[in-house]
């Protein structure tokens, strides 16, 4: 990823200062993140989703492919270096090699996702429980009609929450 950095024009590199927020939940910027050095954080309501560290990593991504509020905060842990591009979808549309890095990305990250959620679903399969609904959620993750998505869950309509 770090190679792609170079790809970008150093006019677009903006330094953070720690606690900086690039992305806020529930809100829609449009823009999108190429981390350059630093830590930063992503946290979804109350709880911490990751700490990143490696340069070439996007944030804000998902809210502009799926045309969504952003779906976690994004803030600096550290002094932090980010390239921004404000019109993200013009960005991503303007460079097919991007693109294509952003859906390996996304694609490895719902391979992480479907492949803990194959695991639960072995774990309990026979549970009468919650934890027996794995079966559902990994269906509805895989094969949902994109028309009919919409982030969130029927107890809670937000992504936020």
């Amino acid at each position: 990823m770090q190679s792609v950095l170079a790809r970008y024009d150093e006019n677009r590199k903006v330094d953070l200062p720690a606690g900086a927020v690039l992305v806020s939940e529930g809100e829609r910027s449009g823009r999108l993140y190429v981390l350059s050095e630093g830590v930063i954080e992503v946290v979804r309501g109350d709880t911490r989703v990751a700490i990143i560290r490696e340069p070439g990593s996007f944030f804000g991504e998902m809210s502009v492919l799926l045309d969504v509020p952003h779906t976690a905060t994004v803030r600096a842990l550290s002094p932090a270096s980010v390239y921004a591009f404000d019109d993200a979808e013009e960005f991503l549309r303007s460079d097919p090699e991007i693109a294509l890095i952003v859906a390996r990305l996304l694609a490895q990250r719902l391979n992480a996702a479907t492949t803990y959620l194959v695991d639960l679903r072995r774990q309990y399969a026979g549970q009468g429980n919650h934890l027996g609904m794995v079966s559902e959620v990994l269906a509805s993750l895989l094969y949902q009609p994109d028309s009919d998505f919409k982030p969130g869950s029927d107890r809670h309509p937000t992504p936020a929450v």
